[in-house]
């Protein structure tokens, strides 16, 4: 779920930057009385994601039309599936459909792509798949939730919601011991530590100097294989960098606790939904 006034805030803003000016169009062309029904359906396939934004969107411009969510987020559809439907206002509804086009398109892509990474760690395997940080400026909220519904997991959503030591941290603190024993000594005690390295050298240090989780970046799968072995279980091991679809399976099988993907909200494709309006 979405905290309702979060997703209304950034409705507010996304319906601001097209309608600042008015619809000129549908005020032009469209009766201020005529009614219709929009059928929002799924072109390709893909997995749902998206409804309380869907349906919010009209909303927010109109909140005497109604919405009706055919399809539960998370859900894998064929195409030509109906996802959703919107019926009211002729002019609320043509002045909502592209904000709200844009919205579902964007998080159902993410959802179908976190979909396709974890179906791909092969059974009994326990690595888990997660976004990152990489998300649209002002839309990490909504992104995160359709990698949930894509069945894949989030990594910390800001920089005060975890403890990770990257590569120019190390260089500011002087090493990589130096940098965990700091953290060790200054974040709460709630807050595991997290480092990055970039060679086997490196994991050692990191394991002895007690970080709790260590990423394993642009680490090479064989790499990756001599690090399991190398951590014992000292640490949860987590592989970033590059990873793409078809490294999952072996990554997976070496051991790792965690794979995580900025591709899956940097990358991932716009599903295809297209939005057919009926007059009533």
């Amino acid at each position: 779920m979405i905290a309702r006034h979060l997703l209304y805030q950034i409705l507010e803003r996304a319906l601001w930057e097209d309608l600042h000016a008015g619809d000129l169009t549908t005020q032009a062309v469209v009766d201020p009385h005529a009614r219709a029904v929009g059928h929002a359906r799924a072109v390709t396939e893909l997995v749902a994601c998206g409804a309380e934004v869907f349906a919010g969107t009209f909303y927010r411009v109109d909140p005497g039309v109604r919405v009706e969510r055919l399809v539960e987020d998370g859900t894998l559809v064929e195409p030509d599936t109906e996802l959703w439907r919107v019926e009211g206002a002729a002019t609320s509804i043509l002045m909502a459909e592209r904000v709200a086009l844009n919205f579902v398109q964007r998080l159902c892509g993410i959802a179908t792509l976190a979909r396709r990474y974890v179906e791909a760690v092969p059974e009994g395997c326990k690595a888990r798949i997660t976004g990152t940080r990489k998300t649209t400026p002002g839309l990490r909220l909504l992104e995160r939730y359709a990698l949930r519904c894509g069945g894949a997991h989030n990594h910390r959503d800001s920089l005060g919601a975890g403890v990770l030591i990257k590569d120019n941290h190390i260089e500011a603190a002087g090493g990589v011991r130096r940098a965990i024993e700091l953290a060790q000594e200054r974040a709460p005690h709630t807050a595991r530590v997290e480092v990055e390295v970039e060679t086997l050298d490196a994991l050692d240090e990191a394991l002895d100097a007690g970080a709790d989780i260590v990423m394993l970046d642009n680490f090479a799968p064989d790499e990756v294989v001599v690090a399991v072995k190398r951590a014992r279980g000292r640490a949860l091991l987590e592989v970033s960098g590059r990873v793409t679809l078809g490294a999952i399976p072996e990554l997976a099988r070496a051991g790792v606790d965690v794979i995580s993907v900025g591709a899956l909200t940097h990358s991932a494709p716009a599903s295809d939904i297209a939005l057919d309006l009926k007059p009533l």
